[in-house]
């Protein structure tokens, strides 16, 4: 039988029906995970697509493809190891300190090849299985670093781990601090695209970008240089806000994959930041958390010493750990992760990059739940093993920024949980759930040179 036009569109319209139908069904019964998971991809996929074309001269029919956009990345990227800022081209040098920018930079990238471990003359660096690496992120606040600095001096079994400090900005203050660090293995590396060092051009202020708040409108008659990238809310970048997320990547990779002495490193590597001090008992309970884990709890792939607990409890707790989904604003401090959960996170790096909220965090969230092999999940102890000191700071002003009476108050905490720290075994208390409620991204990074740039942290230029 000859199929009519007349069948022929009933047909059309049947598959059409058939094909909603189940489209529906399928989006009625997904889980809360998967329906974040779609409105996510959605939202980072068609806006960082709208984006790109919209950079594309209106007036033209080619739009900027994929390749271009990595030709692009490439030029970019070329012009920040070699291309001088424009306070450089002027007349008269600035000066860091004693040094003009220019000898800066010549001597961070110097000390980024060196790889030099200090003290190595009074400890044993083995890379046994009671070996932990510690990475610290520093900004520019030694009063915060000298707290920091000291609770590591008093930990147990702190010289059978390498400290590394990760700088984003550069002074003789902090590097007297931690040149003071004599009691285990320590190094110093530094992020080389910092707004320090590149003071009037991106991935610093530039003076020719977009102020924040301007309009799309008044952006494209002002002609900034970023008038097609605002953020999801119509907001354009601001450079102290992206810096730490462009810092933390960078750190992770370049400490994973790039320093000689923890390319083949297996063990726990515990990212901290300036503002945190650490527990005393922090390296073995760190160690036993990474035991148990391999015994008691293989689908694991984070570890985190502590919570934002306003009243911490110790007592029988500081032996228990829960086990549950990684949630950010819960489990970004003291976060421990391994070379295979690493390995998973950096297949989603151009996830990671092209997410559109400028906090590391949230975007490792987000390429958890939607991106790796596996969902993140994490073992925390229920008693803190760190503490956050730093209610001043990038995102908020506290009321009282003197950090030495946060440490009082936390030594009298710890002064009187005393007994209850150096548990003999740690074990899985729980599995408490929680909430899973559909992310919805800060923003603050829509502007398409930040992609370029955190993308790059993938290649081994941005770790000569």
């Amino acid at each position: 039988m000859r199929p009519t036009p007349c069948r022929v569109v009933k047909a059309i319209f049947m598959i059409s029906a058939l094909s909603f139908f189940f489209t529906s069904l399928n989006f009625f019964f997904a889980s809360e995970d998967d329906l974040e998971i779609l409105y996510d991809r959605d939202f980072v996929v068609g806006e960082y697509r709208e984006n790109l074309y919209d950079n594309a001269d209106e007036n033209s029919e080619d739009h900027l493809h994929w390749e271009q956009e990595e030709l692009e990345r490439k030029r970019m990227m070329d012009q920040l190891y070699h291309g001088n800022t424009k306070a450089e081209n002027g007349s008269q040098p600035e000066y860091l300190g004693n040094l003009t920018l220019t000898e800066v930079k010549q001597v961070i990238w110097q000390k980024n090849r060196d790889q030099l471990i200090r003290n190595l003359d009074q400890f044993d660096l083995s890379g046994s299985e009671s070996t932990i690496v510690i990475a610290v992120q520093v900004h520019n606040r030694p009063e915060y670093l000298r707290h920091l600095v000291r609770s590591l001096r008093k930990a147990r079994d702190i010289e059978k781990t390498l400290v590394i400090f990760s700088h984003d900005f550069y002074s003789e203050e902090l590097n007297g601090i931690v040149s003071s660090v004599n009691f285990c293995p320590v190094m110093q590396i530094y992020y080389p695209f910092s707004m320090q060092l590149h003071p009037n051009v991106f991935p610093g202020e530039d003076p020719s970008d977009c102020f924040r708040n301007v309009t799309r409108e008044q952006a494209m008659e002002r002609n900034c240089s970023n008038k097609n990238f605002p953020d999801r809310y119509g907001h354009y970048r601001e450079a102290k806000y992206c810096q730490t997320k462009h810092h933390w990547f960078w750190k992770v990779n370049h400490v994973f994959d790039y320093l000689h002495g923890t390319q083949n490193f297996d063990g726990p590597v515990l990212f901290i930041e300036e503002d945190h001090y650490l527990v005393e008992d922090f390296v073995p309970v760190l160690l036993k958390m990474h035991r148990l884990k391999s015994r008691s709890c293989t689908e694991c792939n984070i570890m985190t010493l502590g919570t934002y607990d306003k009243k911490p409890t110790y007592g029988v707790l500081s032996r228990q750990v829960d086990v549950s989904s990684f949630v950010s604003s819960r489990h970004n401090m003291g976060m421990s992760l391994t070379r295979k959960t690493w390995n998973e996170i950096k297949k989603c790096g151009q996830e990671f990059c092209r997410y559109d909220d400028y906090n590391w965090d949230w975007s490792i969230n987000y390429v958890g739940r939607s991106c790796t092999e596996s969902k993140l999940k994490v073992m925390v102890m229920k008693s803190p093993r760190i503490y956050h000191i730093g209610e001043c700071g990038l995102h908020a002003k506290g009321s009282n920024c003197n950090p030495s009476h946060h440490v009082f108050q936390i030594e009298k905490i710890l002064k009187d949980n005393s007994e209850f720290l150096f548990p003999k075994r740690i074990y899985v208390s729980g599995y408490p759930s929680v909430p899973r409620r559909a992310m919805k991204p800060n923003g603050g990074w829509g502007d398409l040179r930040d992609h370029h740039l955190c993308i790059s942290f993938l290649d081994e230029q941005s770790h000569l």
